[in-house]
C-alpha cells in the first residue's frame, strides 16, 4: 500500500514543500530513504522504528521505501520523523489519512514524544500558499505556527495523539488552536540600562539619537573607559518598535536559525553583539547547513562590533556588500540561498592598539606603523560607508557627579516622532528611513537651495569627501531636520552633519581627532 503525506524542507528563508511517499512491499525487513536525505534524515529510520513500537503500534516486518520528493532537493533536519512514522502506519493499514491537504512537521523521541523543530513559520507560510488547510506541528511550536493567523493548527504532543487526530478526521477532543491575535514578547528590551545612567557626553548622546532616528551607520573611537561600549549597549532602550511587516521578517529569520523564544512575534529590533573571534560564516552566514549569520539576525536592528579593529580584516571587508545591497547571497556547490540583511552597523575602536594615545597622564608606546596598521584593518572602503563618526573622551569627574541627563523614554519619544515623519514620507518607497535613501532619490526627498549646495561643495573639497560621503551628509542633515520636525533642511542642519562626517575620509582617525 502506498501512503502520501506532505512536509517541508528548510533551506534558506523559504524552503520547499516535500512530498513524503511511503511504500511497503515484500522483502527483507528494513527501511530505505531516498531523495537526497542528509545524515539526520537517514537516521530517522531508527528513531521512527522505536517510536512506533513504544507508541503501541506494530512495526511492519517488510521492506519499506520512503521517497522524499522533489528528489533533486537536499533534505536536512529531523522534521521528517513524524510524517515518515505516520506514513508507515498508514501504509500498513493501522491508521487512515482523512485529508490530502495536511502539512506535518515534527521530530520524534524514542518514546514517541514529538520534539520542536526549526523554521515552522516558513513551513506554514509555504503550506498556506500551496492551499494547505491543516497543520500538525510539535506542541512547543504551536505559538510560532499561529503567528500568520491562518489555517487550522494542531499542536501534537506525541505520535499516539497524532494518530487519534487523523483517525477521527480531526473530530477528536483535540481542537485546532485558532489564533486570537499576534503573541508578542512582553519582556523588557534586554538588560541594557537607561541613558540617564550615561553622565555627560552630550555630543555622544546627540549622535546616538541621530543614528537611531535615521538608521545611520556609526563609528565611535576613543580611549578605554570613555563610555563607548556603555553608551551603545543602551541603544535597545531607544530603538523604535518594528512595524508588523518588519516583525514578521525578523521572526522568520530567527525561527529558521532556531533562536525564536517561546514562538512569539518579535516586535523589538534585534541587537546583535558578536565576539571579535567570530568566524566569517558566523557573521555573514553559511556553514554546512547555510544558517543565517549575524548580519541577517540583526535585520531591522543593530549589529554592534565592539573593538572593531580586533575583528579579522577579511570579515570586516565582507560587510560591505550586505550594507550596500541589504541582502546576503550564499552560493554553495548545490544551492544558492539569500537572506535579508538590512541592519544598522555600529563600530567602536580605540585610537591605537594600546588605547593610550591622546590620554593625559598615560604613555602610548605604539609606533606610527603599528597605529596605521591598526586602522587599516577597517579599510577605507568600509569606513566610507559609515555615516557618523565621533571621537569620544572620558568625562571629567565633576561632570560624573553633577550632570543629570535625559532618560531613554524621553529620547525615545523624539525618535518615534522622527521615524513617523520618515515612514509617511517614504510610504510609496521600498525603504523607510533616511539612511536608506538611494542616491538617485536624494534630490527628490532632500532638496537643497543653491547656498547649501555651495556650502556642501566647499566642505567636500576641504575634507576630500567621496561622493558617498557627500550623500551621507545630506541624509544626516535630513534626519536632524526630522528630529526638529522641520520640513526643510537648513544651514544649521548641514553644518552639524558635516561635523559628524569630517573624521577619517582623507586620513587616519588618530591623526585628526
Amino acid at each position: 500500500m502506498l501512503a502520501t503525506l506532505f512536509s517541508h524542507a528548510l533551506f534558506g528563508l523559504d524552503g520547499e514543500l516535500v512530498t513524503v511517499e511511503v511504500d511497503i512491499r515484500h522483502g527483507m525487513p528494513g527501511i530505505d530513504i531516498v531523495g537526497l536525505p542528509d545524515s539526520s534524515v537517514r537516521e530517522a529510520k531508527e528513531r521512527v522504528r522505536v517510536a512506533i513500537r513504544n507508541s503501541g503500534f506494530g512495526f511492519p516486518q517488510e521492506r519499506i521505501l520512503v521517497s522524499l520528493a522533489p528528489a533533486g532537493v537536499r533534505k536536512g533536519g529531523a522534521a521528517f520523523d513524524l510524517p515518515i512514522a505516520l506514513g508507515i502506519l498508514n501504509a500498513s493499514g493501522q491508521i487512515s489519512l482523512p485529508a490530502p491537504n495536511i502539512l506535518i512537521l515534527g521530530e520524534l523521541n524514542l518514546s514517541g514524544k514529538v520534539r520542536p523543530v526549526h523554521g515552522v513559520i516558513s513551513a506554514v507560510e509555504a503550506g498556506l500558499k500551496a492551499g494547505f488547510r491543516y497543520f500538525l506541528v510539535p506542541l512547543e511550536n504551536i505559538s510560532e505556527a499561529q503567528i500568520l493567523g491562518q489555517g487550522s493548527v494542531y499542536g501534537i504532543e506525541d505520535l499516539a495523539q497524532a494518530t487519534v487526530l487523523l483517525n477521527s478526521n480531526f473530530k477528536s477532543g483535540l481542537g485546532p488552536d485558532h489564533v486570537l491575535g499576534f503573541k508578542q514578547d512582553e519582556e523588557p528590551p534586554l538588560n541594557c540600562g537607561d541613558f540617564k545612567d550615561l553622565k555627560g557626553h552630550l555630543k555622544l548622546r546627540r549622535v546616538l539619537e541621530i543614528a537611531v532616528a535615521g538608521r545611520h551607520h556609526l563609528l565611535l573611537f576613543g580611549p578605554p573607559g570613555s563610555g563607548k561600549t556603555m553608551s551603545v549597549r543602551r541603544l535597545p532602550s531607544i530603538l523604535p518598535e518594528l512595524a508588523l511587516s518588519e516583525a514578521l521578517e525578523v521572526t522568520r529569520i530567527h525561527s529558521v536559525a532556531g533562536l525564536l523564544k517561546d514562538g512569539k512575534l518579535i516586535r523589538r529590533p534585534p541587537f546583535r553583539m558578536p565576539h571579535h573571534s567570530a568566524s566569517l560564516e558566523g557573521i555573514i552566514g553559511g556553514g554546512r547547513s547555510c544558517r543565517p549569520g549575524e548580519v541577517s539576525l540583526a535585520h531591522r536592528g543593530v549589529l554592534f562590533l565592539d573593538e572593531a579593529p580586533e575583528f579579522r580584516k577579511g570579515l570586516l571587508q565582507a560587510l560591505r556588500e550586505p550594507i550596500e545591497q541589504e541582502i546576503v547571497t550564499l552560493v554553495r556547490a548545490e544551492q544558492k540561498l539569500s537572506f535579508p540583511s538590512s541592519f544598522q552597523l555600529v563600530l567602536t575602536a580605540n585610537p591605537c592598539p594600546c588605547g593610550n594615545l591622546g590620554r593625559s597622564e598615560h604613555i602610548c608606546m605604539c609606533s606610527h606603523e603599528e597605529i596605521n596598521r591598526y586602522w587599516r584593518r577597517l579599510g577605507q572602503a568600509l569606513l566610507d560607508r559609515i555615516d557618523l563618526r565621533l571621537p569620544v573622551q572620558p568625562v571629567p569627574s565633576y561632570e560624573l557627579a553633577l550632570t543629570k541627563n535625559e532618560s531613554s523614554a524621553e529620547i525615545s519619544q523624539r525618535i518615534k516622532k522622527a521615524v513617523a515623519i520618515q515612514q509617511e514620507r517614504y510610504s510609496q518607497e521600498k525603504f523607510s528611513r533616511n539612511g536608506q535613501i538611494p542616491s538617485g532619490l536624494l534630490e527628490k526627498y532632500c532638496p537643497l537651495d543653491e547656498r547649501l549646495v555651495q556650502l556642501l561643495a566647499q566642505a567636500a573639497q576641504k575634507l576630500s569627501l567621496s561622493s558617498r560621503a557627500f550623500h551621507s551628509i545630506i541624509k544626516i542633515a535630513r534626519t536632524i531636520a526630522d528630529l526638529e520636525a522641520s520640513d526643510k533642511i537648513n544651514r544649521e542642519h548641514i553644518l552639524e552633519a558635516i561635523q559628524y562626517r569630517r573624521y577619517g575620509d582623507d586620513n587616519f582617525f588618530w591623526q585628526q581627532a
